[in-house]
Order: C-alpha cells, then structure tokens, then sequence
C-alpha cells in the first residue's frame, strides 16, 4: 500500500493494520517513506490516536527496523533485565541499579540516552568517568554485560533506526505529546535490547516530564500494556520527582553519590527508598526472587557484602575507566574551581521546590546542552541539596552546595536556588505513588 492511503486512513480515524503499519515503518529508515509523509503520520497519530493493538504493532515495527539483539547464545545462565526512567533532576537510579541487578544473578545491557531538555542523561554521567567508553561496539558491548554482568551504554545506530528518524521529525512538528508516540519511542529500542524484563520509573511532579499525575498514570499504563502485549514482561511505578532525587544534582557529582551508595556510605533514605523499589520490581521479573520482601533482602545483601560495588567497578574497568576507579573516584572525577555552600538570606523550612528549574539552571551552569552540539562540563552541578521538611539558612543547613566554573555562575545558581526552593507551598509528596502491571 502507498504511505499515502496509510497516512489518509489513520487521518480518517481509521485503525490500521499490524501489516500497514509495518509496511509504512519498514519504509523510514531508507528514506522510501519521505520525511514529510513521516510528518503527516505523526501529526494524524497525534489527532486520531491509535487504539492497544495499533500500538504494539507500531511498537514492533520500529523495534525490527534494526538490529534486535539476541542473548541466547551467550548462555548467561540468567535473566535479561532492564529498567527505564522517563527523566528527573538527580535521578541517578540506573548507576546502582544495573550492578545491585548483576550482583543478584541477572545481566543488565542497559542502553542509555544523553540529558534531554531540563533533565539529566544517565550517559552524560557515565561519560564524566576519564576513559569510559560509554558508545562501544556490540562485541565489547556483549563481553562486558557477559564478563561483568552489566554494561551502561548509549544505543547503537542500528538499534530501532526508524525511532531516531521519527523523534526528529517530531521534535520539529509538533507532534512529540503523543501518548502513542512516546510509548513506541520508549518500548521500540528496549523490544531491540533482547530483554526478558523491564521496570519502567514514571516521573510525576515539577522535575519530570508528564508534570501532572494523571498525565504519568496514562503513560505508564500504555508503556506497561503495550510492553506486555508486545511480549515483554514490564511493570510500572510511578515515582515523585517535585525535588531533587537524592543530595546530588549534575554529572560527575552525581557518580559521586553513586559510588557512596554501592559503598554503604551516605545514602539518601529518598533515593534508598526509590533504587530499591524498582530493582526488586526487576529481580520479581527475572524470578530472582519469589516476591519484593525477598528481592529487598538480597539487594541489602549485595550492598553489604560489596559485591554491587564490585560489579560496578568490573564494568567501568572493561569499558576503559581506571580499575581502581571505586576506591579513588574522586582522584578521577573532574572538579569544579568553585565548591561554595549557598545560604539563604534568612532562615526557613523548604516547603516545596521547582525541580525543573534547577535542572534548566544545571544545563546553564554548562552541565547540560541547550542545543545538540554543545560540549558538558561534567563537574558543575549541586551537592548536600536541602529537601523539602529540611530547615536552611546560617544557623542551620546551607539550600546547597554549588559546584561551578567560575563567580558568575555560581550568583546564577544561587539566584535560582533562592526562587526554586521556597517556604510556602506544596507538601512532600508520597515517594512511590502507584505500581503499575498487565
């Protein structure tokens, strides 16, 4: 069929069928389908909307536009699992969560993306570790997650091509809100990753995406049943994001605080509350353990005895970061020239926070990009954030501690510290909110 009667249907309101949806996808990525027909889809997607059968159908379609790996014939002797955030303000989950998994029996090939508007990139992070190759080949790729039960990359080119085109084009016509969308974006390059499982962390809140509830609840339900139809096992949590997720906003201060919580030091009962959630979500799915009080035990058990550190440290070794990288991270990790706590003028109790707001002014400060060619600066961000409930000022706690490249970033961030965190308003809000399964 001709993309254009594919296109006049759905623009009808027409369902179409798992054949001429593939047909249509099959024909994105060598360019046999235009980019303004590409366009005219999504924006019909966008209107008409697709019912759950259409959606797994396209879901597929992009998933198999590529290479879809298959772990089979590695014969790990575990489940394949992985986990998916839809962004935050110092969500740095995936770091822990990857090794605690591998520590626990499973393998994790976790494909990562870059920062992505006000929110941080799991790959950005990895990238502030000297010599870690966080884009390598698929046979470094396989004999990392193989060798050291985890690998912490960003997608390969041949991996769900046809999403990278339709994202762009979307982006630039309007048509990213999509609920359908986004879902097949999201699903299509982990159906490519080969999983036997996925947990999928739905941010709610100022920080996140889908700032409303309602609006996440949506999108895990479609992530959760078009993932399942799809015949990946997945469920959902939909999880807070109104604040800073742990003391630790930006890059390499970020992998700070992840290698303190594989070590048992300083962890933050928020981000305990929230790793630990979602991994025994995923250990429950790779039947690593029969139910989420035993998951719970094992992944303390694997943070006492070291053993998630250890994977960790195999990991970045057998990606090129120094081997001796967790006992020395902060020999490694880039500091910025200026570390200064920031005290309000007076004394008050965090109320509420505009988390989307410390995002934009991170990205500002350089540890983000305002447009795709821009170069981070992986030291810059915030350490020892105040939380909502958490009293500030000089006789008490400092709003943060703001690490910068110079004075007159470090008044901007102070400047937007002292409007994003405010005494009135808003109320913390419950951690993890809603679980979400087929």
């Amino acid at each position: 069929m001709l993309p254009q009667e594919i296109i006049r249907k759905k623009r009808d309101g027409q369902k179409l069928s798992a054949d001429e949806i593939a047909e249509f996808i099959k024909g994105v990525p060598p360019k046999t389908v235009s980019e303004g027909q590409v366009a005219a889809f999504c924006m019909a997607v966008l209107l008409k909307k697709m019912d759950m059968e259409e959606r797994v159908a396209l879901t597929s379609a992009m998933a198999h536009s590529g290479t879809v790996m298959d772990w089979k014939s590695e014969n790990f002797g575990g489940p394949v699992l992985d986990k998916h955030s839809t962004g935050g303000i110092g969500d740095k989950v995936s770091l822990m969560l990857a090794p605690i998994v591998a520590a626990c029996g499973g393998f994790v090939p976790m494909l990562s993306g870059r920062g992505l508007g006000h929110t941080g990139g799991t790959l950005d992070k990895m990238d502030s570790i000297p010599g870690y190759v966080s884009q390598p080949d698929i046979a470094l790729f396989k004999k990392t997650v193989k060798d050291t039960g985890c690998a912490i990359i960003g997608a390969t080119p041949d991996l769900a091509p046809a999403d990278r085109i339709i994202y762009a084009i979307r982006d630039v016509t309007g048509t990213v809100e999509s609920l359908d969308l986004i879902t097949a974006s999201i699903l299509s390059k982990k159906l490519a990753g080969g999983l036997d499982g996925l947990v999928m962390d739905v941010k709610f809140g100022s920080g996140a995406f889908m700032q409303k509830y309602e609006d996440a609840v949506a999108l895990a339900e479609s992530i959760v049943k078009v993932a399942n139809g799809a015949g990946l096992p997945t469920v959902g949590l939909l999880t807070d994001m109104n604040q800073v997720l742990g003391r630790t906003a930006g890059n390499a201060v970020e992998v700070a605080e992840a290698v303190e919580y594989l070590q048992n030091k300083n962890v933050n009962p928020r981000l305990r509350e929230v790793t630990t959630a979602l991994t025994a979500e995923l250990l429950v799915i790779g039947k690593l353990a029969k139910n989420t009080d035993e998951a719970k035990g094992k992944i303390e058990t694997v943070l006492k005895n070291g053993r998630a550190a250890e994977h960790f440290a195999q990991m970045v070794a057998a990606l090129g970061g120094p081997k001796d990288f967790m006992e020395k991270p902060a020999q490694y990790l880039k500091a910025a020239p200026i570390v200064k706590d920031f005290y309000p003028p007076s004394t008050f109790r965090v109320a509420s926070v505009d988390a989307r707001a410390i995002g934009i002014g991170i990205v500002e400060m350089g540890g983000g990009r305002a447009k795709p060619t821009d170069t981070v600066d992986h030291a810059v961000g915030l350490t020892n954030v105040a939380q909502i409930g958490e009293e500030t000022g000089k006789g008490a706690r400092p709003l943060a501690t703001i690490h910068a490249h110079d004075e007159a970033t470090f008044k901007h961030m102070a400047g937007v510290l002292s409007k994003a965190m405010t005494a009135t308003g808003g109320a913390e809000e419950e951690l993890v909110r809603q679980r979400i399964a087929a």
